[in-house]
């Protein structure tokens, strides 16, 4: 089938003159998920992140560190995975003319990454989507948040932005990542997979006139709602003919995504300023409501979670595929009637599987889970209203001392990063190097970040925040984060314990809060291993577990779940 796919696209470089073709992850809307994932059709791969370069006679795919297992297992046998570091500068592809899709790209992805030894032709008709062509579907419109929920109007938040384009003297700013727009507008939709995200761009005067860039049926609520009205509504078809009719001499633009295509029709008309959009930064500072509603959230994901746990570890005695097992959590996370999907796809992953960072399970391929295995389950869901992420390692019998030890020393660096002195270690990077110091100390480490900003019931990985060994970012109050050091041993098993975390300020000093109300497997910590403060920890968070959970319990679960206070 893919091969198929790949042959198609080949036939078709003559007609445009091209040698290659590139296709990335990500869609139109650069969103986090798509249901139109080219990338996915081409090779399938279906991590998050990646490109593809297919030659006439070699296809190439190119992936971080996250997903160098998972790419050689889903696309090996036909494409050549490389990693993303080699794409810069490479000469890979000396001399040769890329075919690209102007509305997937912007320009500095292009820049960064296939522009200095090439020539770049623009293809406005997407190849893949002629290769393969989706059944359109539509979705249902966009809905509002009330005020309550999120703790501020969309008016209010409006004049954030009039102030910033005053600061920075345009006349115009245009928001094309659609979860920006969400959060400024107070809307959600249903376009995504895993996130409530309405597909849709907005462009904001120093006036604050808005024009919302979707289609109009899907914004017939909003219209209803008297949110905006059905003129300021524009058909991605009519985006030209609103720019000519514009008045004006500055737009600024989100570097980040807005595409190629958006980016030369802006320009014919106006002075582009690039820049990052400020709503990133004001949407990973959530209110206080937002904060209290995402508590809740976590308590309703920790009793299921808790009980899935109790249920694959103690209660079940049949032998389980890891799609079983990822499908029973889903079945105790519905029970909740404020649950409403995943909030990414669940990493179920036994044994080996469990070193692959974004393994995905499904029906026809899964493992059964073996009692002598370690068992990693990454999973989250989108609540009315919050986001959660959680991941757990547990065991099923006695572990293998190698195991223990490094277990214990993950734990250890998701202590450190929780206890971490926010005055002191001000940025994601001087706490990075907390979580991976006592893997370090016997030589091991793992290819990903300790953390990232989550939303609030939107995406589940947003920035700029980030725990990480590159983020400059001030970790400041109100930001949520992920907290996930892990291990990884290709072939053999996988490690890593996630809580989610909130930014505090006690006493004029900013902690961590935990979110994540989830038992931590005892079975497979090295107590010896652990100070008495970390031991101190252990026993409070569980203590804290155990009473915010309690009245969401069977007897027997509340039993086992006890037997962690000590």
């Amino acid at each position: 089938m893919i091969k198929k796919r790949i042959q198609k696209l080949i036939n078709r470089f003559d007609k445009y003159k091209i040698d290659g073709y590139v296709i990335p992850k990500n869609d139109e809307f650069f969103s986090e998920y798509s249901r139109n994932d080219r990338l996915k059709t081409i090779s399938n791969f279906t991590g998050s992140a990646g490109y593809s370069v297919i030659l006439k006679d070699k296809y190439y795919l190119f992936v971080d560190g996250r997903y160098t297992i998972q790419a050689d297992k889903e696309s090996g046998k036909i494409f050549k995975i490389v990693s993303y570091d080699k794409i810069i500068n490479c000469n890979l592809f000396k001399n040769l003319t890329l075919g690209v899709d102007p509305k997937i790209f912007t320009s500095q992805q292009i820049k960064r990454y296939f522009s200095k030894h090439n020539k770049i032709k623009i293809i406005k008709e997407n190849l893949i989507d002629q290769v393969y062509k989706k059944k359109s579907v539509f979705h249902k419109p966009f809905f509002s948040i009330d005020n309550s929920v999120v703790g501020e109007s969309y008016k209010e938040k409006l004049l954030k932005i009039k102030k910033y384009l005053n600061k920075n003297n345009s006349d115009f700013i245009f928001i094309t990542a659609p979860e920006n727009v969400a959060w400024l507008l107070n809307i959600r939709g249903v376009d995504n997979p895993n996130s409530p995200i309405p597909n849709c761009h907005l462009l904001i005067d120093k006036k604050n006139n808005l024009y919302l860039i979707c289609e109009k049926k899907k914004a017939k609520k909003i219209i209803v709602e008297k949110k905006i009205s059905e003129k300021q509504v524009i058909e991605f078809g009519n985006f030209e003919k609103l720019i000519k009719d514009l008045k004006g001499n500055k737009m600024i633009i989100d570097y980040k995504t807005c595409s190629l295509f958006f980016e030369n029709v802006l320009r014919k008309k106006f002075k582009i300023l690039k820049k990052e959009d400020p709503i990133y930064f004001l949407k990973s500072i959530k209110s206080n409501k937002e904060i209290k509603n995402m508590i809740s959230s976590h308590i309703i994901d920790g009793a299921a979670l808790t009980k899935f746990l109790y249920w694959i570890k103690i209660k079940n005695k049949k032998k389980i595929t890891e799609y079983e097992a990822q499908k029973k959590l889903e079945y105790f996370r519905k029970k909740n009637k404020k649950y409403l999907y995943p909030s990414f796809n669940t990493i179920a992953g036994t044994g080996s599987n469990g070193a692959i960072v974004h393994y995905r399970a499904t029906k026809n391929n899964s493992k059964n889970i073996k009692k002598s295995d370690i068992f990693l389950c990454d999973s989250g869901g989108q609540y009315k209203y919050g986001t959660t992420d959680v991941t757990r390692t547990i065991c099923f019998s006695k572990p293998k001392k190698r195991i223990k030890n490094i277990f214990t020393r993950v734990l250890k660096g998701h202590i450190a990063v929780f206890q971490s002195d926010l005055t002191k270690y001000k940025t994601g990077k001087d706490i990075d190097i907390r979580a991976r110091k006592f893997l370090k100390k016997i030589n091991l480490d793992y290819a990903h970040g300790t953390g990232h900003g989550v939303g609030f019931f939107l995406n589940v990985h947003e920035g700029p925040q980030s725990i990480s060994k590159f983020n400059k970012i001030n970790i400041q109050e109100g930001m949520i984060l992920s907290n996930e050091p892990g291990f990884y041993k290709k072939n053999d098993f996988g490690i890593r314990i996630e809580n989610l975390v909130y930014v505090k300020k006690i006493h004029n000093k900013l902690c961590f809060e935990n979110l994540t109300l989830a038992p931590i497997d005892k079975d497979l910590i090295d107590h010896n291993q652990l100070t008495k403060d970390e031991k101190d920890y252990l026993f409070k968070y569980n203590l804290e577990v155990y009473s915010k959970l309690y009245n969401y319990l069977n007897i027997n679960e509340k039993k086992w779940l006890a037997s962690f206070i000590y």
